[in-house]
């Protein structure tokens, strides 16, 4: 009895001195796990795919677990014991380990009686595609977007089985039309029945976002190859010679299916016959009479009789059977596809043209509020101005000095456009009271003395801020852009400098023909002479008129420099096409400016889409264009009679 006792406790102190539930833990994850321990051991790229497949496809609970732990390297066996397990670090080099069908803890171990499993990049690549169809479900929002994303891009025939069963029970509308639009897509290119892939094909067949585009033209990838299976989905014939298809790539795909004979090659049988030299002679023909190409062709036929000099590489495949075939192997769905596709190219084209015709009007706009101030000035007093862009460059850099003061984006620049206004208003007046107004009816030298101060202007805006361009920061609510699909978009920045230019219109169009300056403005363009017998003073209008040109001319800089780089020569770029929409739509009009915006506008984005790769090539034609068009109509697309016209 004592005996019996003694050995009981010595079994009970046993128990007590081990880990707690050292046995192996049994359930169906540790089960499967097990059955394929070999695998998940010695994971690699090529050989663990079948254990990540029956952890993914089991249907179990801790499966998304196991997979999450096995990815993040937090799966852990014991070395003498079956079983895997994850584990809680509890510091020096202590562990916890947990059973993955209960989360309850196993035991705590020292590290050197554990073994960490770390799968390689690859492998976790793999385990992560796998947690796709799990985060698909997940309450979290931002992972099943994240799923979403992960599927898209890199999308497996797994993927739409999990995915459909999802959709169902989606709660977030965005992420449910994410998820159908995915689907679509999975199921045209993966989907193992033809008519639900041809459904899904014809419900895309007005959808020109890039992923459908994509997905169908997936569908129709082809390729060239000689005498295919008669259960090939050929897409058409191929002739040899072709752009798709040149003779020797033609000859090269029919000797490496043994259906031609490889020729050799001019050097190839000039070797033969040198290695064929026998008493002086190469197939009877004396060696000195092998001085042409001929000759040496006759001999080497007559020691290869089967070889002839006629037969080439062309006329091997000039009759020739070669097809595109498609990858794809059902023909019905094929046909769907290009037929979409087809639907959807009519479509792009349409989206296309409408998203050039926005870019044309956001650059007429551009180049209207660069011009307007131009044709009030060159319209009313015939001046050439040619320090007018240096006006836009100083409406610009008085936004970014604004802006260095007021780091409130929006504020600055509600502030800065008024400012910019008020700083070349009275830069023009000084301008037009010290050096304008003594030359008057003599173009030349206003020509020559505006074009020095443009100059002078730029090297003290350089002297100021240096060569290096400035920012000038649009207002967070103008980042990004208006997005109709994904062939047109628009940035906000265009858009608000469009609304810019309408509001310019209106205020110009209320002051030319609502107030006292504009009538006198008018008066004075009309002629000049009876204006003043009026009582008009033609000095007092020709200075407000230039300042007010000048003052417009320090908006638009305010709102090109939100886009363009503000330097020094920021005028520069864009005092060419200021004259150039006067000329074109009819000096001192300002429908004729308007005109003219929209025309070279228009033109400039027509001919740099037909040129994409060379926009100076592009402006190039642009002035030629304008050159013979002036030679028609000098006057531009709206002539104005008075001093503007030369009456």
């Amino acid at each position: 009895m004592r005996h019996i006792l003694f050995s009981l406790c010595a079994a009970m102190l046993l128990a007590l001195t081990l880990p707690a539930m050292a046995q192996t833990p049994s359930g169906p994850v540790q089960t499967l796990l097990q059955e394929h321990s070999a695998l998940i051991e010695k994971a690699s790229r090529k050989t663990v795919q079948p254990a990540i497949d029956a952890l993914a496809t089991s249907g179990l609970p801790a499966a998304q677990t196991v997979l999450q732990k096995w990815q993040s390297k937090d799966m852990w066996l014991r070395k003498d014991q079956d079983g895997f397990f994850w584990a809680e670090d509890l510091g020096d080099k202590q562990y916890r380990l947990y059973d993955f069908d209960t989360d309850q803890p196993v035991g705590d171990y020292d590290k050197k009686a554990l073994k960490q499993l770390k799968p390689n990049s690859g492998v976790r690549a793999l385990i992560g595609v796998a947690l796709v169809q799990f985060q698909l479900s997940d309450p979290d929002p931002i992972r099943r977007q994240e799923a979403l994303t992960a599927i898209k891009r890199d999308s497996a025939p797994a993927h739409l089985a999990p995915l459909r069963a999802s959709i169902e029970g989606e709660t977030d509308p965005a992420i449910k039309a994410r998820k159908e639009q995915l689907e679509v897509l999975l199921t045209l290119r993966f989907d193992t029945d033809d008519a639900a892939r041809v459904a899904a094909i014809e419900s895309i067949s007005k959808d020109i976002s890039l992923d459908a585009r994509a997905a169908l033209n997936s569908l129709l990838t082809s390729s060239i190859k000689y005498a295919p299976a008669e259960t090939a989905n050929i897409a058409g014939p191929v002739e040899p010679g072709s752009a798709d298809l040149t003779v020797e790539a033609a000859y090269d795909m029919m000797v490496a299916e043994n259906a031609a004979t490889a020729l050799p090659s001019a050097v190839e049988r000039k070797t033969f016959l040198s290695e064929n030299i026998q008493g002086g002679l190469v197939g009877g023909i004396p060696v000195a009479q092998l001085s042409t190409q001929e000759a040496r062709d006759r001999a080497y036929a007559t020691l290869n009789p089967t070889w002839s000099a006629d037969v080439s590489k062309a006329s091997i495949v000039a009759n020739a059977p070669f097809f595109r075939v498609y990858a794809e192997p059902s023909s019905a769905v094929t046909t769907a596809a290009e037929k979409a596709l087809n639907s959807i190219n009519t479509r792009v084209g349409f989206n296309q043209s409408l998203d050039l015709l926005l870019d044309g009007l956001s650059l007429a706009s551009i180049f209207f509020l660069a011009a307007i101030g131009l044709a009030i000035t060159f319209g009313v007093m015939g001046v050439i101005n040619m320090a007018h862009g240096e006006f836009i460059m100083m409406g610009a850099y008085t936004g970014y000095v604004v802006q260095q003061m007021v780091p409130n984006y929006t504020v600055s620049i509600l502030i800065a456009l008024p400012l910019a206004f008020a700083v070349t208003f009275a830069a023009g007046v000084a301008m037009e009271r010290l050096v304008i107004r003594h030359l008057y009816s003599r173009p030349l030298e206003t020509l020559l003395a505006t074009f020095g101060i443009s100059i002078a202007l730029q090297q003290i805006a350089k002297n100021i801020f240096g060569t290096q361009a400035r920012p000038l920061t649009a207002p967070g609510w103008l980042d990004g852009a208006w997005v109709l699909n994904d062939v047109v978009s628009i940035s906000y920045i265009r858009i608000a400098i469009f609304v810019l230019a309408l509001i310019f219109l209106a205020v110009f169009l209320f002051i030319m023909n609502r107030t006292r300056l504009g009538l006198e403005t008018r008066a004075v363009t009309q002629n000049p002479r009876m204006a003043a017998s009026m009582g008009i003073n033609p000095d007092r209008v020709n200075m407000l008129t230039f300042g007010l040109g000048s003052g417009i001319a320090g908006i638009a800089g305010v709102a090109i420099g939100l886009f363009a780089k503000v330097t020094s020569e920021l005028g520069s770029d864009y005092i060419v096409q200021s004259f150039m929409t006067v000329v074109v739509g009819g000096v001192g009009n300002i429908w004729g400016t308007l005109a003219g915006a929209a025309m070279i506008g228009f033109l400039q984005k027509g001919i740099e889409w037909g040129n994409p790769s060379n926009t100076l090539a592009a402006q190039t034609y642009m002035i030629v264009f304008i050159i013979i068009f002036i030679q028609f109509r000098p006057r531009g697309i709206i002539a104005l009679k008075g001093r503007a016209a030369g009456d």
